[in-house]
């Protein structure tokens, strides 16, 4: 993928997704995942790529996720930290991924230089580059934020097992009620051990609540989501639950 200008340059440059509850299978998820490893160990930052449509109809989306990710960086500090890396498609073709970032500023710099533009959804890219980057290090989550598909269905369930096999979980954060942008998502997520959440745009603290909670998940994996749960509680708890689920389809 190609990577979309940085703070220091005005060029394109190239580059090749719990308080313990009276549910007993969230009890039981959070056991199995307590016996492995973390994503993050002791002197390791989280990785994280943050995917996000950016054709036309995204434009307020895109402008309220620039002003919430500060968000991730936050609840990833109080976990060792946490680089992101900016993932976005717009137009007829264009799907570029930046450089890592290690904090919410670096990351709102790269944001305020994109603007949406019209144009079809590339989902089945972006899980192939998220594929490709974990082989290369680690990635604790992947996180993607969109409000339709418009791809093929089985060809994107392809994608999404080949991620699962790489060992990244996708947390696939749907804007709007498309019932077949969310059944797609939510497959998705199943397929990678991740989860899928709905949300308004008219709502912007639900979008918040969701990023820190997937942040915690790429920096501190299944302790730090429950962290998270314990001290948020909300959106912390429904995607352990979502992920609980998708363990035992």
């Amino acid at each position: 993928m190609a990577q979309p200008p940085d703070a220091g340059s005005n060029k394109d440059k190239q580059t090749p997704s719990l308080a313990r509850g009276a549910g007993t299978g969230v009890d039981a998820f959070l056991d199995a995942l307590a016996k492995t490893p973390a994503v993050a160990t002791a002197g390791r930052r989280g990785r994280m790529i943050f995917a996000l449509d950016a054709t036309m109809s995204r434009q307020p989306t895109w402008d309220l996720a620039q002003g919430l990710q500060a968000r991730m960086f936050e609840t990833a500090g109080r976990l060792g930290g946490l680089d992101v890396q900016l993932v976005y498609f717009r137009g007829l073709s264009e799907c570029r991924a930046s450089r890592f970032v290690a904090d919410g500023a670096g990351l709102a710099q790269l944001m305020g230089r994109i603007a949406c533009q019209g144009g079809h959804t590339q989902i089945g890219r972006v899980l192939a580059h998220a594929r490709d980057e974990v082989r290369a290090r680690p990635v604790g989550a992947l996180v993607y934020v969109g409000d339709a598909m418009e791809e093929n269905a089985d060809e994107l369930c392809v994608r999404a097992g080949e991620l699962a096999l790489a060992g990244v979980k996708a947390f696939m954060f749907h804007e709007g009620g498309d019932p077949h942008a969310g059944a797609v998502f939510r497959e998705i997520a199943r397929l990678t051990g991740g989860a899928y959440a709905a949300f308004d745009a008219r709502a912007p603290q639900t979008l918040a609540d969701l990023l820190a909670a997937a942040a915690a998940y790429a920096a501190g994996g299944a302790a730090g989501l429950e962290r998270q749960a314990l001290e948020r509680g909300g959106a912390a708890r429904a995607l352990i639950e979502q992920m609980g689920r998708g363990r035992g389809a």
